[in-house]
């Protein structure tokens, strides 16, 4: 749920049901794709972008009801007519990974979420669709958790993101604390950057919360898969918690042994 951290999270695996896995893929690819679009190689930013609207070219194809001779939105145009997917989140998404490549800072943790609310909400409001969810506060706790997963990944990411000129700390936080980017670019965790990264461990945790209620509410795999997803999103902040924000020398990730200790919580909806 949510693009750019699909190591940590079991998004689309073996676990879903099978009426609905094709189409997970489907969703994926186009995710995948577009955001490398945006953020891998060597392209300029004009470059990029101009791919990125070839990409918007074949949403409209497809909400016109053409099928586009891409196989990948070939792919994707079956999938949504076969399960009547509402075309905007996809059009969300291609608006994050517009502004991955015109955006680099964020003033806010309003402004984040706002990003977020693009680049992560359209997969899990889309997933719900496929599952046949439309209550409100589902998808309001959706939101919640693909907003966290975002800001996990953007804790995480601090310096992979740094080298592509991109920071995804709010600029408020880092002035409140004293730390310029300069100190990101040394990856000095010095003076108050685990009190900082603390705060925003917080908030992260703060969103995935109001979320988690959504996963023991949803039956079958797809309940079981949402448990994964939470559990792993708590599990990278506890990790990150554990080391005070030092996600330079020593980047957080899932091993075997939480991998066990989810799934056998996951398996007891606790």
């Amino acid at each position: 749920m949510g693009v750019g951290h699909y190591e940590n999270f079991p998004v689309g695996s073996i676990l879903l049901p099978r009426r609905i896995r094709r189409a997970v893929h489907a969703i994926y690819r186009f995710a995948r794709s577009a955001d490398d679009i945006a953020d891998e190689g060597d392209a300029s930013a004009d470059e990029r972008l101009a791919a990125l609207a070839v990409c918007r070219a074949r949403l409209h194809e497809i909400e016109a009801g053409k099928t586009p001779d891409d196989a990948l939105y070939a792919e994707l145009a079956r999938e949504i007519r076969r399960h009547a997917l509402p075309m905007q989140p996809f059009h969300d998404l291609l608006d994050a990974f517009v502004q991955d490549v015109t955006v680099t800072r964020y003033e806010t943790f309003g402004d984040l979420v706002s990003y977020c609310r693009k680049s992560a909400n359209p997969v899990g409001r889309l997933m719900l669709q496929l599952m046949g969810e439309h209550d409100a506060r589902r998808v309001a706790m959706s939101d919640g958790i693909c907003t966290a997963l975002q800001l996990i990944n953007f804790l995480q990411d601090v310096a992979p993101d740094w080298k592509k000129g991109r920071v995804y700390l709010p600029q408020d936080a880092l002035r409140r604390y004293r730390i310029d980017e300069a100190q990101i670019g040394r990856a000095d965790t010095g003076g108050l950057w685990g009190a900082m990264m603390r705060d925003q461990i917080q908030r992260a945790r703060g969103m995935l919360a109001a979320g988690a209620p959504l996963a023991q509410q949803m039956k079958g795999r797809f309940g079981f898969e949402l448990r994964m997803i939470v559990m792993g999103g708590e599990r990278i902040l506890y990790k990150i918690h554990q080391v005070d924000g030092d996600v330079f020398r020593q980047r957080p990730v899932l091993d075997s042994r939480d991998w066990a200790y989810m799934v056998w919580r996951a398996l007891r909806k606790k």
